[in-house]
C-alpha cells in the first residue's frame, strides 16, 4: 500500500521539535500516512501559510483569522503562556520615547499584534528572533521583543521594559492563558485523512510528554536543540507541557478572546470563534456506525 505523503512545517525551536520528533524517531507510525517535516522560523511559517504552502503548519494564533478559509485549526501541539510569555527588553536604564524603534520577530505573530496595540507610535522593524537581542545591544533598535528560548537568558546589559503577558492580561480583562502558537491543516485534505493526521500529531505530543527525559536526551545528543539540558527542561515545562497535548475549554476561550481583541482593534475583517474551524471529528464516528 502506498502511503499518502504529508508535509509538516514547524519551527526549529525546542517546543516544536520536541512535540514532533516522536514521529521523526518512529515512535508513532501510520499505515496510511508518511510525514515529511521541514523546520522554518515562525514568521516564515506564517508567510508560507498565507500562501497555502504546506499541508500542516505551525502558525501564530494571531495569524489564524487571516488563513481560516484555507486551513482548519488543529487542537494539538499548542503553546500558551500562563503568567509568562514574550518580553519587551531594552538596555538597562534606557528611557524609551513614545516613538521608540523596536525589533519584532514577525508581522503576523501574536506578540506583534499585542505590542502594536499597546505601543501604536513605536517604529517597528522585523528580524529573525535570534537576531533581536544583538540588535538591542548594538543600538540598532531601542528595544526588542524576545520570544522562544530567548526569554530564559539574555545579556546582563539588558532589562525587561514590559512583559507581554501584562499587556495580554490588561486587554483580555481575565485570567486566561496567552495563545501563542498552534497548528493549521490544509482544508483541501480529505476529511478522513485530516482526522487521522490530527490523531497522530496528538499522539506524538502525548508520547513526547510521557517520555520527556528520554526524548530530550536524544534531541540534545543529536544537536537538534539550541539550549542545554536544564534550560530545555524549563522551556518545555513552559511551552510543551501537558496542556499542549489537546486544547481545553479555557484555552479555546483564550483563543476566542485573542480573535475578539484583534477584531475590535482592526486587525481582522470579522470576528470568528475557533470552535467553527476545528476538524469535525464526529465524522469518523458516523462513518464507523
Amino acid at each position: 500500500m502506498i502511503k499518502r505523503e504529508m508535509t509538516v512545517a514547524h519551527s526549529p525551536d525546542a517546543d516544536d521539535i520536541f512535540m514532533y520528533y516522536a514521529i521523526k524517531f518512529g515512535w508513532i507510525n501510520s499505515d496510511n500516512i508518511k510525514f515529511n517535516n521541514i523546520a522554518l522560523d515562525i514568521e516564515t511559517l506564517n508567510k508560507e501559510a498565507k500562501l497555502n504552502r504546506y499541508d500542516i503548519t505551525a502558525i501564530s494564533f494571531a495569524l489564524y483569522p487571516n488563513i481560516k478559509d484555507e486551513y482548519a485549526l488543529l487542537k494539538t501541539a499548542v503553546s500558551f503562556g500562563e503568567g509568562y510569555g514574550p518580553k519587551l527588553i531594552k538596555k538597562k536604564g534606557k528611557k524609551l520615547r513614545k516613538n521608540f524603534k523596536v525589533a519584532l520577530s514577525g508581522e503576523n505573530t501574536t506578540n506583534a499584534m499585542l505590542f502594536k496595540i499597546a505601543y501604536p507610535d513605536a517604529r517597528v522593524i522585523y528580524k529573525n528572533f535570534l537576531d533581536i537581542e544583538n540588535a538591542v545591544i548594538s543600538g540598532e533598535v531601542d528595544a526588542g521583543v524576545l520570544i522562544h528560548e530567548s526569554i530564559l537568558g539574555y545579556d546582563s546589559s539588558l532589562e525587561v521594559e514590559r512583559e507581554l503577558w501584562d499587556i495580554w492580561k490588561e486587554l483580555s480583562k481575565d485570567e486566561l492563558p496567552l495563545p501563542l502558537g498552534g497548528m493549521g491543516l490544509r482544508r483541501s485534505i480529505p476529511l478522513n485523512v485530516a482526522i487521522e493526521c490530527e490523531e497522530i500529531l496528538t499522539k506524538a505530543v502525548k508520547v513526547a510528554r510521557d517520555n520527556a527525559p528520554l526524548l530530550s536526551k536524544m534531541l540534545l545528543e543529536r544537536g537538534l536543540i539550541r539550549v542545554d539540558a536544564d534550560t530545555l527542561k524549563t522551556y518545555l515545562n513552559l511551552y510543551a507541557n501537558e496542556n499542549s497535548i489537546s486544547l481545553n475549554d479555557i484555552q479555546i476561550k483564550a483563543i476566542d478572546k485573542l480573535f475578539e481583541i484583534g477584531y475590535d482593534k482592526g486587525f481582522y475583517e470579522e470576528k470568528i470563534s475557533c470552535e467553527n474551524y476545528f476538524i469535525p471529528n464526529d465524522y469518523k464516528e458516523l462513518r464507523e456506525r
